[in-house]
């Protein structure tokens, strides 16, 4: 016979599991509408521990609908890229580990291409204090970063400039780039597939990436460890076309595998935000 208690206790389990998917769907809506979402304010939104909040969002992580940033997460995206401001949340620590590596790949008085990113833009931070670098650019925030180093001389691809994130692309910059051949060029990219093959999301942004790639001696790659995971429409090139691939980490023996195939030097960093997510 089933007591009170057993029945009770079975219909607040049953109603416990009915709140989950709710809250989940809630988090998602919140996400949408700003963004992104954060821990803490979550947890006191909705009455339960940061680390239920956190198994909440691992959740979402896990089904593609959000990625994990620090102190809480934003919205994936398929065929539209985010917000830059967004961009700059996922993988900060990464992307600025990323960024150091590869400006001490660069020697002084060397010629250079940066494109669009914001790990690309963290290269450009942190070569300010080098001395007798050519920087050729269509990133308006890179230029802005560096324009002032007194050792480093800035040209700036004409074009149209996107507002969205500074990018300056169009016939004019890759005009401008194809009268150069440079040393090293370092790109970012949006999403890289399974097969190499690199991915971003506006044709104009990626004719600009192809033509820094072709006019370029060595092609340095910047990628956080969450574009393995993330899709785009356009094609932009292949791992075959890299030299040196800089991340906080491969996630997978085939991809490693991969880049030896077509002798890419891979550099990890390190620099893993998982403790985030670790329970209380």
């Amino acid at each position: 016979m089933v007591s009170r208690h057993d029945t009770a206790k079975a219909a607040a389990k049953d109603m416990s599991q009915t709140l989950i998917p709710r809250r989940l769907a809630d988090i998602m809506a919140i996400a949408r509408q700003s963004g992104q979402v954060v821990v803490e304010e979550l947890a006191v939104q909705f009455a339960v521990t940061p680390q239920t909040i956190r198994r909440d969002l691992t959740e979402l992580c896990n089904a593609g609908l959000l990625v994990r940033v620090h102190g809480g997460a934003i919205v994936a995206s398929g065929i539209e890229n985010l917000g830059y401001d967004a961009r700059r949340l996922v993988a900060q620590t990464q992307k600025r580990l990323i960024g150091e590596a590869a400006a001490r790949l660069i020697a002084d008085h060397s010629s250079m291409f940066i494109n669009i990113g914001t790990t690309t833009e963290e290269a450009a931070r942190a070569l300010v204090d080098r001395n007798g670098l050519l920087v050729i650019t269509n990133n308006l925030h890179v230029a802005r970063l560096i324009f002032q180093a007194p050792g480093i001389d800035v040209i700036i691809a004409g074009g149209s400039v996107r507002r969205g994130d500074g990018g300056i692309m169009g016939e004019t910059a890759i005009s401008l780039i194809n009268q150069f051949r440079v040393d090293t060029a370092i790109i970012g990219t949006s999403a890289i597939d399974a097969d190499g093959t690199l991915l971003d999301f506006d044709i104009r942004e990626v004719q600009v990436s192809r033509a820094i790639i072709e006019n370029a001696r060595r092609v340095i790659l910047l990628a956080d460890s969450s574009k393995f995971s993330r899709n785009a429409p356009v094609r932009v090139a292949h791992l075959a076309d890299i030299d040196i691939l800089v991340t906080d980490r491969l996630p997978s023996a085939g991809l490693a595998k991969l880049c030896q195939a077509h002798e890419v030097q891979v550099i990890e960093v390190g620099g893993s935000d998982e403790a985030e997510w670790a329970p209380e």
